[in-house]
Parts: structure tokens; sequence; C-alpha cells
């Protein structure tokens, strides 16, 4: 489809922003869709193979020392010490540059 120039020159410019902006908007709102349709698909995939994910953390949570599956911790000292060390490791620093002010259990 052609259009000629005299027709074109006829186009508004509120006109050509307006179409401009809808099919922005159009093209996001459809790909909200899109993701939310993949990923309610992939939970009903996910969901449906019999929670071989849950079952695989649960039997490993058995191979972890006691005190860490309890949720309780022995030796403070150790528990600051491994996350001082994770820290450090992270940025890249010495552990005896990082100080542990306090640490809060999460629920």
């Amino acid at each position: 489809m052609t259009i000629s120039l005299k027709a074109a020159e006829q186009i508004g410019d509120f006109t050509v922003f307006g179409f401009g902006f809808g099919l922005v908007f159009v093209g996001l709102i459809c790909i909200i869709l899109i993701c939310s349709i993949v990923g309610a698909l992939c939970k009903s995939l996910i969901k449906d193979k019999g929670n071989g994910a849950d079952t695989a953390v649960v039997q490993d949570a058995g191979n972890l020392a006691p005190a860490a599956v309890s949720g309780g911790y022995q030796d403070k000292g150790e528990f600051v010490a491994a996350v001082s060390a994770v820290i450090a490791e992270e940025l890249g620093t010495d552990v005896t540059g990082i100080r542990v002010l306090s640490i809060k259990k999460l629920s």
C-alpha cells in the first residue's frame, strides 16, 4: 500500500505521536502478557514433575551439620569467621579487614 505525498502531509503531528506512543505501550503490554503466560506454563510443568527439586533440597539438607539444619549454631565464633571469610572472598580483600558488628537472623 502506498500513500501519496499530499495525503502524507495531511497527517497531523499529534496523530503520528499518538500512534507511536500507543504502539509502544501495546507492545509492552503484549510482552508482559507473553512473559506471564510462559511463566505460568513453566510453573505448571515444574509442578507436574513430582517436585523433584524440592526432594533434592531435602536430601541435601541431611548431609549438613546438625547445627545448620536445626538453625542453631554451636559456636558463634566459627559462624562469624565463616561469614567474614565469604565476604572477604567476594570483595577480594583480606579477612583481617572485615569487622562484623552484628548478625541478625532473618525469618
